[in-house]
């Protein structure tokens, strides 16, 4: 179960960080006014995936998009409601 509901959902970013060894792949939605946060590692992130899909225009393939360069941060939004 989603911690917002999909309505009240105006933006969804997708970013990672250089974890030094690694890349920690991290989401953050505006939904009501608060910015919820979660990453790969988190209890949920699935379900928070699966959720997200269901926005009109969603954008689906955010992974290739937020994953290159490696071992840099990179951010792009995949959902923004007009």
């Amino acid at each position: 179960m989603l911690p917002f509901r999909l309505a009240e959902v105006s933006r969804v970013e997708f970013y990672k960080r250089d974890e030094l060894t690694t890349d920690l792949l991290c989401c953050e939605v505006t939904a009501g006014g608060d910015v919820h946060f979660s990453h790969e590692e988190a209890e949920g992130w699935d379900d928070l995936l699966e959720g997200l899909r269901a926005l009109p225009g969603f954008e689906t393939d955010w992974f290739a998009l937020v994953s290159q360069p490696p071992l840099e941060e990179s951010r792009i939004c995949a959902f923004e409601r007009r």
